[in-house]
């Protein structure tokens, strides 16, 4: 079964550095969740994904698998064409871009737009953050929050939450009346540095607020589940911490999507999408981040349970070119090895099993998305 035909939808992504910022960093740093200078500078290169990437970009590159050959190329190519020759390498159609991730640190999604088709989701955190300190009292602050989504603003095509890394996934019904105490709170705390949002309560009314929004719009939300950096308490991300928002009627038609293979917690993460009809999965991040085994089995779990109609791929790119490419790659070849044993096991005929890979490489997200808004 050949896929690489396939012109994919990364339906979860986000900007590349600038280079100014990028050049501060090890390019072991792209390759791994951790932050702690001893992970990036020593232990980030001696995984199974780091080993397994510097040859396959080196390859693409034509030039020798090590660090210092690897930036030689990169530095004659240039940002651009190096993200073209990524992108077209990855036969990418279009991405989805969160750009909400480092916000001063990243290119623009203009940048972006010059070498592919982008649309943006929206981080609902980073717009509270921005809002607050220009509110004077949380009923005005409630009004543009709600204004800055609804309407959703053009070209964006779905929210996306970290409230996983911020508070977790038990997500909890919240009055207006402790969201406001809440705020007056964290305005009398304010000293003119840069808000990071982490209270519980406002954060679960806030995201609570835009699924009654995204259900009006039929719009996704894109959720954080699983691991990541260590910002977030790895317990708490497990998808199941959301069954009593997933129980509530009224957000019964906003489609929530749990990015990440919610790995480890990929068989929880498919019972979800088989019994909740809201609940729709990626594997980006999981893919290209495990070993080859690892991926494997990631995707081979999702698909026990999921409908094929409920999984999408995406990359989790973020930072650097290279991570698309990979993610594709092995987005491809993983799928690809999964879909044949499902063949030789019974479970699908080889026509099936095509038109599944369609549906999940991209299929499944341009009709859960309007990418045309």
């Amino acid at each position: 079964m050949n896929l690489a035909d396939i012109p994919l939808i990364d339906q979860h992504a986000h900007n590349v550095l600038r280079p100014e910022v990028a050049a501060r960093y090890p390019f072991a740093a792209a390759f791994t969740e951790g932050y702690d200078e001893e992970i990036v500078n020593y232990h980030a290169r001696h995984t199974l994904f780091y080993r397994r990437s510097l040859r396959e970009i080196a390859a693409l590159l034509e030039c020798d698998a090590t660090e210092s050959a690897i930036a030689a190329r990169r530095d004659s190519l240039g940002l651009e064409k190096l993200t073209q020759l990524y992108f077209q390498a990855a036969n990418l159609e279009a991405i989805y871009l969160d750009d909400g991730l480092e916000t001063e640190s990243i290119l623009p999604i203009s940048w972006h737009e010059k070498l592919i088709s982008v649309r943006r989701i929206l981080r609902l955190e980073v717009l509270a953050e921005q809002l607050i300190p220009q509110s004077e009292d949380f009923a005005s602050f409630l009004a543009r929050f709600h204004s800055e989504i609804d309407p959703p603003p053009s070209g964006v095509i779905g929210f996306k939450s970290i409230v996983c890394y911020r508070t977790g996934l038990n997500v909890q019904p919240v009055t207006f009346e402790v969201a406001a105490s809440r705020f007056d709170e964290i305005k009398r705390q304010l000293n003119n540095q840069p808000l990071r949002l982490v209270d519980k309560p406002l954060i679960d009314f806030l995201l609570q607020q835009a699924l009654l929004i995204a259900a009006k719009y039929r719009l996704p939300v894109q959720l954080h589940t699983g691991f990541g950096d260590p910002d977030l308490d790895l317990r708490l991300a497990n998808p199941l911490n959301l069954r009593s928002l997933l129980e509530q009627p009224q957000y019964r038609h906003a489609p929530l999507v749990l990015l990440h293979a919610s790995y480890p917690y990929m068989q929880e993460a498919g019972y979800l999408a088989a019994v909740y009809p809201q609940v729709y999965l990626d594997f980006g991040l999981a893919i290209p981040s495990l070993s080859v085994s690892g991926m494997r089995a990631a995707i081979g779990q999702l698909l026990e349970l999921t409908p094929t109609t409920k999984l999408m791929y995406s990359s989790d790119a973020h930072s650097i070119p290279e991570l698309y490419y990979l993610g594709a790659k092995w987005g491809r070849q993983l799928l690809k090895e999964v879909l044949e044993q499902a063949i030789q096991d019974g479970d699908l005929t080889g026509d099936e099993a095509f038109a599944i890979a369609t549906a999940i490489l991209r299929e499944n997200a341009l009709s859960l998305y309007n990418p045309q808004l």
